[in-house]
């Protein structure tokens, strides 16, 4: 499959790259989802919070 470094190493860049905006765009959907805003807004609050 791989005859030379040269073959694995553009392999490797261009499926690495795909998968790495994948991880991205999957992060950007989590940290926007309409349904994670509470969460996320009681968390930045955690440091006013007294105790």
């Amino acid at each position: 499959m791989f005859e030379t470094y040269k073959s694995l190493a553009e392999f490797a860049q261009t499926w690495g790259l795909l998968y790495f905006v994948g991880v991205f765009l999957a992060v950007v959907v989590y940290a926007l989802s309409p349904s994670r805003k509470k969460r996320f807004e009681d968390a930045a609050r955690i440091p006013l919070q007294e105790d």
